[in-house]
């Protein structure tokens, strides 16, 4: 027993995980009590009991699972029973091969391996891993598994198809039900915007988008490709016999007592239907726009402008910028019992309490300009248009700032001078804008650093004038990601806004009248003290909120 243990004992120490000295601390103990090695190098400190666990799997020649880093894989869940898992202390990590991989906390328990080759049918590829890392596994993933019922799925009754009825049956069979419900239940879970399902050559990938990146989750076997689709279809009470064209639908859905909203949209492609759920929060959520990341001084630019009693206030970015959020936020702000609040949106993301929202519908002929036409006759204070998508929505939302209402809408550019142009690309006349315009709010999401894990360091004098900092106001240090267990090894956990505030002065409006290109506006509005995307970023750095290398994915 001694031998064993000092062979682990210069196995760790050539494995840099201890030193001679600590060796020899702790052989004397172990020595003196008969404590096994390596528990007295784990009581004294001089160990973590996984770091050993891999040196002892080399050793063996099987693999160390580290949980920290690995996502076991759905349909290895579906596969084994947590009553299983539980009773000999196992994690199902992934079907590799036709084999499954299972961690377990004693990989040479025989009756285990017998167990799991009868109940799951695959052959099991033993790897090893610490006790509590899986009962912490199977707490977190099981769980998951089994929050969403069928009930709770209230997603309305499966389509009758008759021509498709072995289709319909393979996809209401409890397997394929409970796998779709663990995706959507681990995107909730995972603080997901949506959830992609991709048809590969030869399998099926599920990906999440958390924090604005793309992350897989997990591959399915080719096989199983049709009937999670049309399950999928058939919940969002689309066609599934109709294969060759995009389809859109929604469900609402019930998860952990949150109602959810999902838009869901398919895309043939040459490996099959890719199905995208937006995921979209039902509840009342009371936003405030001190939690949106703004710079004071950005912040005091923007409120100064929504505080008047008319004019039109527009906020622009690409999809999935957080322009909706910000309006929101606004609104909550401006939200009293003596002002009179309509909205038309598309879809209505939030529920707001004294606000009258509408939905708008293409089929029944309610647009974005027929609801602000419906608006007008509705003697509102301020309107809320989610999209200036063309001339007439333009034309009417204008008139409307000019005519004494505040007017907040959303516009497709790319920073804040270019709302000015492409308002009058549309068709406002030039001297209308100029007029109704009061303010832009440009805007991009970038994630905010792990508070958990992110780690400081002194950048480099190149460095911070690669990244665009002034040479007379270079920062003294800067933080990185690094990566843990709260935020998944990413080193990113939640986002936060990325702002350009332009107030329409005197002389842009000058500008604007003169039809000026979106450069000559930036630049007088830069003079008039507004930061650019680049600049509140390059800000955000400095205070440690984000990385230099996020700005640079997200601002160009």
């Amino acid at each position: 027993m001694a031998e064993a243990g000092q062979r682990l004992g210069v196995l760790l120490m050539r494995a840099g995980i201890i030193t001679e000295r600590q060796l020899t601390d702790a052989l004397e103990v172990h020595k003196a009590t008969g404590s096994p090695l390596g528990r007295v190098l784990v009581d004294l400190g001089y160990a973590t009991q996984g770091a050993i666990l891999s040196v002892m799997a080399k050793q063996i020649g099987i693999p160390y699972i580290d949980f920290s880093t690995t996502r076991p894989d759905a349909n290895a869940v579906a596969a084994v029973p947590r009553d299983l898992a539980v009773r000999y202390t196992l994690m199902p990590v992934e079907v590799d091969d036709g084999q499954l991989v299972v961690a377990m906390a004693d990989p040479q328990n025989v009756l285990a391996l017998d167990d799991l080759r009868i109940i799951t049918g695959y052959e099991i590829k033993p790897a090893i891993s610490t006790r509590d890392d899986i009962a912490a596994a199977v707490d977190e993933y099981y769980k998951v598994a089994s929050t969403v019922s069928d009930d709770e799925l209230d997603a309305g009754e499966d389509l009758d198809v008759v021509s498709l009825e072995d289709l319909t049956e393979v996809t209401d069979e409890a397997p394929i039900v409970k796998l779709v419900n663990y995706i959507i239940n681990k995107a909730v879970t995972d603080r997901s915007s949506d959830i992609h399902i991709e048809p590969q050559e030869k399998d099926l990938r599920v990906r999440y988008r958390i924090d604005g990146v793309l992350h897989e989750m997990m591959r399915s076997p080719k096989s199983t490709q049709q009937a999670i689709i049309s399950r999928f279809k058939i919940m969002a009470e689309m066609d599934i016999a109709e294969t060759r064209k995009p389809q859109d639908g929604h469900t609402a859905l019930t998860i952990g007592g949150h109602k959810m909203d999902f838009r869901v949209s398919t895309l043939p492609t040459v490996y099959g239907e890719r199905v995208v759920l937006r995921i979209l929060r039902k509840d009342n959520i009371m936003l405030r726009l001190e939690d949106l990341g703004f710079l004071s001084s950005s912040l005091e630019r923007f409120e100064s402008s929504f505080r008047k009693p008319y004019g039109a206030i527009l906020v622009t970015g690409p999809t999935g910028s957080g322009k909706s959020t910000s309006l929101y936020a606004a609104i909550n702000v401006l939200n009293e019992p003596g002002k009179h609040i309509l909205t038309a949106e598309d879809p209505v993301e939030y529920r707001l309490p004294g606000v009258n929202q509408v939905q708008t519908n293409v089929r029944a002929g309610l647009t974005f300009a027929k609801a602000l036409r419906s608006f007008l006759r509705c003697s509102p204070d301020i309107i809320l248009v989610g999209e200036i998508r063309d001339q007439e929505t333009a034309q009417i939302a204008v008139e409307s700032a000019l005519t004494g209402h505040l007017v907040l809408s959303t516009l497709h550019t790319n920073d804040a001078a270019g709302a000015i142009t492409r308002l009058t690309e549309m068709g406002v006349e030039p001297f209308l804008v100029a007029s109704s315009v009061d303010c832009v709010l440009a805007q991009r999401l970038a994630r905010r650093l792990c508070k958990d894990c992110k780690e400081e360091f002194k950048p480099s004098r190149q460095m911070l004038l690669d990244a665009g900092y002034a040479e007379d106001a270079l920062p003294d240090r800067l933080w990185r990601a690094k990566g843990c267990k709260k935020c998944g090894g990413t080193g990113y956990r939640g986002r936060l806004g990325v702002h350009e505030v332009m107030l329409v002065s005197e002389e842009i409006g000058d500008l604007t009248v003169k039809e000026a290109t979106a450069e000559a506006i930036r630049e007088v509005a830069v003079e008039q003290g507004m930061l650019t995307l680049k600049q509140d970023g390059l800000e955000k750095c400095r205070s440690g909120q984000t990385s230099v290398e996020e700005i640079a994915r997200v601002i160009v």
